[in-house]
């Protein structure tokens, strides 16, 4: 049996589990998720364990590790449908719109740094639409129709705005969040390496956004998102630099918008005075926002799903997600068209689509292979290792070191929402230390520790202090077990979401014993070692 061992350091490599089944509840979509999955499966990891579930789900639905007394309730819990009750409770905790927040805001905005819109208006924005359920097509329409005119919706106008309206970045960013289709290599002619791309998509899509730009009115320096009421796209390859096409607002495979004509000066709502924002009477980015999520693009669902399952599986069903076009076929076409076709059916719903994914057997299955056999990633047959994210790391750490809990015992009456904002503080320096910079794929299953991140945790001040005993924390509670074998077990279900094996309830009993002059060094050293391994470093 292979375990991580105390000494494993996080970027040192991934060892295997071991597992004990459990029962749950299944819905309908997740049967039929199974059965797309297991078509031409030889053989599939077994279930996960009770305490494997339970810390995997916690990260894709809140983002954070549970903490000691939630995974100790949930272990202990004899029902058989406990992880379908569990995974409905997460779905509809504040948790679970703070971590679709954090996501879709890493997603959307590529970690730009404010420039027009303030962050917090952005994530209040999400926040509040992810708390609600609100459809995911009016997410979207809400975003690419806003233009920031409204101070109370200011929110939304922040992808616009902090791209500084600019038609070939925004081109580029819809194109592959929204389409699912990476075009950024089709702008001077046609992709070179993906035969479907071409140049006439991606003026299609910059005509759509050609006249917009950002506007300050007079006398104010609040920025919006004004358009133009003319503006044609003309365009060459620099392959056929004698042959200029033009192109109207058109999305890929789909008819170019009929525009109406005006009579020059005619354009505009009213007239403009100079030094003012017009009004156009007809606007081609408020086609955009209802072009992407109409029914008739079947992109937008697609995309849409295939995002969402990645997020929750470690890879999408097309992957990368970002180059849907037929020479990188999706794994599972007949499922990817069943979730697109449930999504749109469900009007749009993300909490239903992530709880059909969450409760199908494919999900929760093992990431320990079949037999020790590796498999092919893309049959779905062993459960993903995914490194966790930015955000995903510095909150985990702060539950596992029970800094959580002491703000909690320091706030008996405060709402979780006050907890997270109390440590944001703490989290944001680990978050800035652990991202991708903006531009990166934050999403990349590709991970390599940089210098900086190793010496945070083999040396850094905040994770000492973390570490430092104070009222319920984790040293202070390891501290007041005497039990060696008690000790282990808080250990480990504080810090790794499960018990430990015996070999290693025996290694904390000698280490303990052989430090036994300096209790809290030794403890801490015991912490540490189980905080910088793979283990806790990886969703899996």
């Amino acid at each position: 049996m292979t375990r991580f061992s105390l000494r494993l350091a996080w970027f040192a490599g991934i060892s295997s589990f071991v597992f004990v089944p459990a029962a749950f509840g299944q819905a309908s979509l997740s049967q039929r998720i199974d059965e797309h999955i297991q078509k031409g499966l030889k053989e599939a990891a077994p279930r996960s364990s009770d305490a494997e579930f339970l810390r995997r789900i916690y990260l894709n639905l809140t983002g954070v590790v549970p903490s000691v007394e939630e995974t100790r309730a949930f272990l202990a819990d004899p029902a058989p449908d406990k992880r379908t009750k569990l995974v409905d409770r997460l779905l509809a905790s504040e948790g679970y719109a703070r971590h679709m927040t954090n996501l879709f805001d890493v997603l959307l905005m590529d970690r730009r740094p404010d420039k027009h819109v303030k962050r917090p208006e952005w994530r209040d924005f999400l926040q509040k639409s992810f708390a609600a359920n609100q459809p995911y097509d009016q997410i979207v329409r809400e975003i690419l129709s806003a233009d920031g005119t409204d101070a109370a919706k200011r929110g939304p106008a922040k992808f616009y705005l902090d791209r500084d309206g600019e038609p070939n970045v925004l081109t580029k960013d819809i194109s592959r969040l929204f389409l699912g289709m990476n075009l950024h290599c089709a702008q001077c002619h046609d992709h070179p390496l993906v035969d479907a791309y071409k140049q006439d998509y991606y003026y299609g899509v910059f005509a759509f956004l050609n006249r917009s730009y950002v506007f300050a009115p007079k006398g104010t320096k609040v920025a919006v998102y004004a358009e133009k009421g003319e503006g044609d796209v003309t365009f060459q390859s620099v392959f056929v630099p004698k042959v200029t096409k033009n192109t109207g607002p058109r999305l890929p495979d789909l008819q170019e918008v009929k525009e109406p004509k005006f009579e020059k000066g005619q354009e505009y709502v009213k007239p403009v005075p100079k030094g003012e924002r017009g009004i156009p009477k007809f606007s081609r980015r408020a086609q955009l926002a209802e072009q992407i999520t109409s029914k008739d693009n079947p992109r937008f669902a697609r995309a849409t799903v295939n995002r969402l399952w990645s997020f929750m599986m470690g890879r999408g069903i097309v992957d990368p997600v970002e180059y849907d076009h037929p020479a990188n076929p999706p794994s599972h076409p007949e499922l990817l068209q069943l979730l697109a076709d449930e999504f749109v059916a469900s009007k749009h719903d993300v909490k239903a689509m992530l709880r059909a994914i969450a409760l199908s057997e494919t999900y929760q299955r093992s990431s320990e292979p079949p037999k020790g056999k590796e498999t092919d990633p893309k049959t779905f047959a062993v459960a993903g290792l995914k490194p966790l994210t930015a955000e995903q790391f510095a909150w985990s750490l702060l539950q596992a070191t029970g800094m959580m809990a002491a703000e909690r015992k320091a706030q008996p009456k405060a709402a979780e929402s006050a907890i997270y904002a109390k440590l944001t503080a703490q989290a944001t320096p680990v978050i800035a230390l652990f991202s991708t910079q903006p531009g990166d794929n934050a999403f990349s299953q590709d991970f390599e520790a940089t210098l900086d991140q190793t010496l945070f945790l083999t040396n850094g001040a905040a994770l000492r202090d973390w570490l430092s005993p104070r009222p319920v924390s984790l040293i202070d509670r390891l501290n007041a077990q005497k039990d060696a074998g008690k000790l282990a077990e808080e250990l480990y279900l504080s810090v790794l979401t499960r018990l430990p094996a015996e070999d290693e309830r025996k290694e904390v009993a000698d280490y303990l014993e052989r430090r036994g002059a300096d209790r809290v060094v030794a403890l801490q050293n015991l912490a540490w070692a189980l905080l910088t391994s793979a283990e806790f470093r990886f969703n899996h």
